[in-house]
C-alpha cells in the first residue's frame, strides 16, 4: 500500500489507499511531535433542537471499525448521541500542520470493550466516573469533593466497578478527510467517502 506521508497527494498514484491505515501513519507521527495530547479531538453532535454542540475529548481506541471515546451517558454529548447517533470529529496537530476530519453514524461499544478500557484507567479516574454527574448543575465544588471522598472510603481497597452509565461511543466514518498545510493557503485536501461501513472507499481531491 502506498505511504500516505509520501504519496497521498500524488495525482499520478492510482493505487488504493486504506484511510484507516493512512490515519495510523499520521497519528504515529503526531505522537512523536505533538507536545500534549496528540489523541485530543473535537467531537460535534446536535441536540433535540438541531443546535450543534462541540467539545474536546480523547481518542481512546481506534481500529478498522472507527474511532472510540468514552463518556457518561448522562452527559450532554451522551444524551445527544443516544438521541441522534451521528457525529463529526476533527483532530488537529499544530506541530505537523495537519488535521483529520471524520463523520458518520455512532454506536455504543460492547460492554466487554467498555470494561476492558475502564480497567486501564487510574483508580482516581475510575472513582470519578461514578462520583460525577457529568453536565448536571453542581451547587459548589465541595459537593463533588465530598462525593469522591465518600465513594473512596466505601470502596476501600476493593476494585472499582464500571458504572452502568459510563461507556464508549464509536464513530464509524462514512467520510474521512486529510488536510495538510500548504504555502499561501494552498493546502492539500484528500477526502475518502463510502456509502456504508461495508462498502469500498472512493477518494477525491478538494480545492483548499
Amino acid at each position: 500500500m502506498p505511504s500516505l506521508s509520501d504519496r497521498l497527494f500524488d495525482d499520478a498514484d492510482v493505487a488504493p489507499i486504506d484511510p484507516f491505515a493512512a490515519f495510523e501513519e499520521w497519528f504515529a507521527r503526531a505522537r512523536e511531535t505533538e507536545p500534549n495530547d496528540p489523541h485530543a479531538m473535537a467531537v460535534a453532535t446536535v441536540d433535540a433542537r438541531g443546535l450543534p454542540d462541540v467539545r474536546m475529548v480523547l481518542l481512546n481506541a481506534r481500529d478498522g471499525r472507527g474511532f472510540v471515546f468514552f463518556t457518561n451517558f448522562g452527559s450532554a454529548k451522551g444524551q445527544e448521541l443516544l438521541d441522534h447517533p451521528e457525529a463529526a470529529m476533527v483532530m488537529h496537530w499544530k506541530s505537523l500542520r495537519r488535521q483529520v476530519r471524520a463523520r458518520g453514524p455512532v454506536q455504543v461499544v460492547a460492554p466487554e470493550e467498555a470494561d476492558a478500557y475502564f480497567m486501564t484507567r487510574s483508580r482516581g479516574s475510575q472513582i470519578a466516573s461514578s462520583a460525577s454527574e457529568q453536565s448536571r448543575p453542581l451547587d459548589r465544588r465541595a459537593t463533588l469533593d465530598a462525593r469522591v471522598a465518600s465513594l473512596t472510603r466505601s470502596l476501600g481497597d476493593g476494585p472499582v466497578p464500571r458504572p452502568p452509565h459510563w461507556s464508549g461511543f464509536r464513530i464509524i466514518p462514512l467520510q474521512l478527510e486529510f488536510w495538510q498545510d500548504g504555502p499561501f493557503r494552498l493546502h492539500d485536501r484528500m477526502q475518502f467517502n463510502r456509502t456504508a461501513p461495508d462498502q469500498a472507499w472512493t477518494r477525491r481531491r478538494l480545492y483548499p
